[in-house]
């Protein structure tokens, strides 16, 4: 008698709609994991700083006197006062509430009447620092002070990425655009890390960028990397080099876990997808868009423009109508498309992310 296994079930809804598990996920999954910062040139000189935030926590990094790129919680340790907001260029880090001051590698140097507390040792007073890593010039910070580096976490990542894009460290942002959904974040990135509704949602994209049949989505570690080839050059939606290097007839996409996306356009055409989650029915994705030089501006911004009104436009509309039907009593989680084959009309991708999905929230 043959024996049948049963189909792999998507997530259950309380996944995308419980208030509860959102606050557990952020605690056990988004506080231990990498997450994107900013760009490096957001701290190009000494004192520049950018404040960013992981998991509720506020935090910023700052370029200190050693040329060094530092990241630390946004918390005076006198108070609880934050420190900075936004990004700017300070000589000091002062505390606007006692004036504590602090040097730019987060040791205290001073404040108000301090000769006065007697035994008080300034040298043991530092702000609490965060792990932080540069991944081809994108800063990336981590809460979890034991957490493996980037490498063991998304293995050979930063290298391809780098072949891909032979002018990387020349990169600056763009443009970037903010794209609000109603929807738990991980739908969205659920959206993302499948092209099984590609051809019938994105006629844009999938016949003027990327050729559907040849798509297909692996991981690397924590790292799920999406692989396919350039559309016919003739019905391509921009104009593209295929001479120019080994890779500029490939489309590539490195998706970081949990909320962090590279994307190489065909062209060695680098953009960016970073998710924000609000709440457990909010999220916010920065779509970035990077230039290394004033030559490629004009055809950046038409492709960044195309986009937004195009693949962005229409995944709004399906991740939040999704985020709709997870509310519904008459929802019950259907089976995952798996095929052994893999390719485009294939769910392993989602297979395997909500397997990190679970892990997130149950750890």
């Amino acid at each position: 008698m043959t024996k049948h296994t049963l189909p792999i079930r998507s997530l259950d809804a309380k996944y995308y709609t419980d208030p509860a598990l959102f606050e557990r996920e952020k605690e056990n999954g988004l506080a231990r994991t990498w997450q994107f910062a900013c760009h490096v040139s957001a701290v190009a000189s000494v004192g520049d700083y950018y404040t960013f935030s992981i998991a509720g926590e506020s935090l910023f990094c700052i370029r200190t006197n050693d040329n060094e790129i530092k990241a630390f919680y946004n918390v005076c340790q006198h108070r609880a006062h934050q420190l900075v907001q936004g990004n700017g260029n300070t000589g000091l880090i002062v505390c606007p509430y006692h004036a504590w001051s602090y040097e730019l590698t987060g040791q205290l140097r001073t404040g108000p009447n301090l000769r006065a507390v007697e035994g008080f040792d300034k040298s043991t007073v530092c702000l609490t620092a965060v792990q932080l890593e540069n991944f081809n010039g994108f800063l990336f910070a981590n809460l979890d002070p034991n957490a493996k580096p980037m490498e063991e976490w998304f293995p050979r990542a930063r290298k391809e990425l780098r072949q891909f894009v032979p002018q990387i460290d020349q990169l600056k942002p763009l443009e970037w655009v903010e794209i609000p959904e109603r929807c738990n974040w991980k739908l969205s990135v659920e959206n993302y890390s499948e092209c099984y509704h590609c051809q019938l949602n994105h006629p844009t994209f999938s016949q003027g960028i990327v050729k559907p049949a040849t798509y297909d989505i692996q991981p690397q570690g924590y790292c799920l990397r999406h692989t396919t080839e350039c559309q016919n050059l003739d019905k391509m939606s921009y104009p593209i080099d295929i001479e120019s290097n080994e890779y500029a007839g490939q489309y590539s996409s490195w998706f970081l876990w949990p909320l962090m996306s590279f994307q190489v356009y065909p062209g060695n055409v680098l953009n960016t997808y970073h998710w924000h989650p609000v709440s457990h029915n909010e999220v916010i994705v920065w779509r970035g868009w990077y230039s290394a030089d004033d030559s490629d501006i004009d055809l950046l911004r038409k492709l960044a423009k195309q986009d937004r009104e195009t693949t962005v436009e229409e995944d709004i509309h399906l991740v939040e109508s999704v985020q709709k039907g997870m509310m519904s009593r008459g929802y019950v989680p259907g089976p995952l498309v798996i095929d052994p084959a893999c390719g485009v009309k294939s769910e392993h991708s989602i297979k395997i992310l909500q397997e990190w999905m679970r892990q997130g929230i149950e750890r």
